[in-house]
């Protein structure tokens, strides 16, 4: 299972949304399949069919990672008019077998669908994702 908190799954459909028509891509920082930041990061492609994570954005990312003592958990795309599954594509360039890769389907703008999956050597996989309240605020 992998858990999201609410407020890190609405940070995700925030993005997509504004990225839409084109793809929106994040990088999920944590550990033990749990959320515990987003790295919503640019889509050096710009296109509604494609992703490819901005480059300088992504070590920026991985290395707040790893100075936070975080791990990969996941790795978001958006879907903007098919259903969340992973493409061909996604497929072939998957090469993270350790991480969750979570796809929001947009297709239904007013009913966003997340789903995760696992893909190993060419091997989909999907995972059931948990979308949690988010932790209460400290002192709140």
């Amino acid at each position: 299972m992998f858990a999201i908190d609410q407020q890190s799954y609405d940070v995700l459909v925030e993005h997509a949304r504004a990225e839409y028509p084109n793809e929106a891509c994040a990088l999920l920082g944590g550990h033990d399949h749990t959320v515990a930041k987003v790295y919503a990061l640019p889509n050096a492609e710009a296109s509604p069919t494609f992703y490819v994570v901005e480059p300088k954005a992504q070590l920026r990312a991985m290395n707040e990672m790893d100075d936070r003592g975080m791990e990969l958990v996941g790795i978001f795309h958006s879907h903007t008019f098919t259903e969340a599954y992973p493409s061909r594509t996604d497929v072939d360039l998957a090469s993270y077998p350790d991480a969750t890769y979570l796809i929001l389907s947009l297709a239904n703008p007013e009913a966003p669908q997340l789903r995760g999956f696992t893909i190993r050597d060419g091997k989909v996989d999907e995972v059931e994702i948990r979308v949690a309240p988010s932790p209460d605020p400290v002192g709140g």
